[in-house]
């Protein structure tokens, strides 16, 4: 059990660097968004480069940064149910959600996207819009960002056991007594 905990806090340093660099993605964004927004304003001109670039930088944020929002446990969830379980049984219950549900999607889309993406790279695929990027980095970008959530799944079931077998403290536990604790608690806390 010792090597996978190591080789899941490997996963979950590298999917946190990886996380948090990507987050900046949202910045430049946001800003080619607005430069473009004011030269097409104030000049009437646009570029297709410019409109590709943004929703590269977006769709790079979504897939880059979901493994670590799962390691955040940010992803959405049913929680009126959960709240009332017991920490073992909730634990048991993302366990088995990551086992039989994030698991064999993530797999099938690195396996989907993994020649999609290699075809794209071959060809040197371009935007179908005049002046636009290449497409093939973002079709990397989804592969890169499957096989990161995969990978981060692991983890997270290696995680999940260690916890359900003791070896590990919930670290999501104080999370699910704050959501339970009344809001007039959670105000004053």
């Amino acid at each position: 059990m010792n090597v996978l905990l190591r080789f899941s806090q490997w996963v979950d340093m590298v999917n946190t660097w990886i996380g948090r660099a990507s987050g900046w993605l949202l910045l430049i964004a946001v800003l080619v968004s607005a430069v473009n927004a004011v030269v097409r304003k104030v000049f009437s001109t646009s570029s297709n480069a410019w409109l590709d670039a943004q929703w590269y930088l977006f769709g790079a944020v979504f897939m880059l940064c979901a493994s670590y929002t799962l390691i955040k446990n940010g992803h959405v969830r049913i929680d009126l149910l959960a709240s009332k379980l017991s920490s073992r049984t909730r634990n048991i219950i993302e366990m088995v959600g990551h086992i039989f549900f994030l698991m064999p999607f993530a797999l099938l889309m690195v396996l989907e996207s993994f020649p999609f993406a290699l075809e794209s790279l071959k060809i040197g695929e371009g935007s179908s819009n005049a002046g636009g990027l290449l497409v093939w980095p973002a079709k990397m970008i989804i592969l890169i960002g499957f096989f990161l959530l995969f990978v981060q799944g692991l983890s997270e079931i290696i995680k999940r056991l260690a916890v359900i077998k003791g070896i590990l403290p919930d670290p999501h536990l104080e999370e699910a007594q704050t959501s339970q604790a009344p809001a007039t608690d959670r105000a004053s806390a």
